[in-house]
């Protein structure tokens, strides 16, 4: 199996700790992911705003919101080293199984966010008299960025801290 350079750069990005105080501890991990969360379902309120409304304004605030985004995604897979965004052949045994779970979990929780949407989209029809397709666009939307992202937040979310460094108490 050949690595190339390509794979050998991104895992160095993968890898790189510069940035590790940001999610060092489970605390904080969440805090990014709830914070992505957050940026994912405004930048995406905003981008269903510039294809069904006039004006700048969800323009603006999609162009607001995509710098932090990439920042805290960058985060994100740092703290997970590359979990989903190295190619299998860069990943140990181990990595590998825990991307599949990763991928399982997120898949799972998909599923069930998908019943909801259904389910709402339903609703929405029927306590606003409004025909279904005037909220199925936004639905649809939502759900697909959630399964787009459903991996990267479990990822953070199930991540573990780094081991103490014991190198400190023997001097």
């Amino acid at each position: 199996m050949t690595t190339t350079r390509y794979d050998r750069r991104m895992y160095a990005v993968m890898n790189d700790r510069r940035a590790a105080a940001f999610y060092a501890t489970k605390g904080r991990r969440r805090l990014l992911v709830g914070a992505h969360i957050v940026l994912t379902g405004v930048g995406v309120g905003a981008w269903i705003g510039t294809v069904s409304a006039a004006g700048l304004g969800p323009v603006v605030l999609v162009a607001a919101v995509l710098v932090p985004w990439v920042l805290l995604t960058g985060m994100l897979n740092g703290s997970t080293r590359g979990l989903l965004e190295l190619r299998g052949r860069m990943l140990d045994e181990r990595q590998l199984v825990e991307r599949d779970r990763v991928r399982a979990l997120a898949h799972r929780i998909t599923l069930w966010l998908l019943v909801a949407a259904a389910g709402a989209a339903g609703g929405y029809g029927v306590v606003s008299d409004a025909p279904l397709r005037a909220s199925v666009f936004p639905v649809l939307v939502g759900v697909l960025a959630a399964h787009w992202m459903m991996p990267l937040w479990v990822a953070g979310l199930r991540v573990q801290d780094d081991p103490a460094d014991d190198s400190d108490d023997e001097s």
